[in-house]
C-alpha cells in the first residue's frame, strides 16, 4: 500500500514512496529523485538520490546507485552508495561494494570486495537520454 507523504518542496523528497512489491518483476533501468523500496525483483540498474531499500523478499540483478542503502534481501551486482551502506542479518550480497561507510550483521553473506571512505563518483540522476 502507497501513502502519502505530506513535505516541504525543494527538501529533495518524493512526496510517494516507490516501490516494487513482492510478486512483481521488472527488467530495465529505475531512476528516482527520493527513496526506493524493492520487495520484488528488479533485473537492471537502479538510481536514487535518497535511501533505496531491499527487503527480505527483494532481489537485484544488476548496478545499485544511491544516498544510502539498506539491504535484507539478495543483491547481485556492484553498488555505489555514497554514505552508509547496511547489509541486514538476512541480506545476501554478492558483487563490489564502493561506499563511505559499512556496517554488516551477524548472518549477513557478503561475497565481492568493498572499498570504503571517499566516494570515486557522486550519485547522478539525472536522465542523460
Amino acid at each position: 500500500m502507497l501513502t502519502v507523504k505530506k513535505t516541504k518542496p525543494g527538501n529533495g523528497e518524493s512526496q510517494v514512496p516507490n516501490m516494487i512489491a513482492q510478486g512483481t518483476s521488472i527488467v530495465g533501468d529505475l531512476i528516482s529523485n527520493g527513496d526506493f523500496r524493492i520487495e520484488g525483483k528488479l533485473k537492471g540498474t537502479i538510481t536514487a538520490n535518497g535511501r533505496i531499500v531491499i527487503g527480505e523478499t527483494g532481489e537485484i540483478e544488476g548496478e545499485m546507485s544511491c544516498k544510502h542503502a539498506d539491504i535484507s534481501g539478495k543483491v547481485k551486482g556492484n553498488i555505489q552508495v555514497e554514505e552508509l551502506t547496511m547489509l541486514k542479518q538476512h541480506a545476501q550480497f554478492e558483487g563490489n561494494i564502493n561506499t563511505k561507510q559499512l556496517s554488516v550483521e551477524p548472518g549477513a553473506l557478503f561475497s565481492g570486495e568493498c572499498q570504503m571512505g571517499k566516494m570515486i563518483k557522486e550519485v547522478d540522476t539525472t536522465n542523460k537520454t
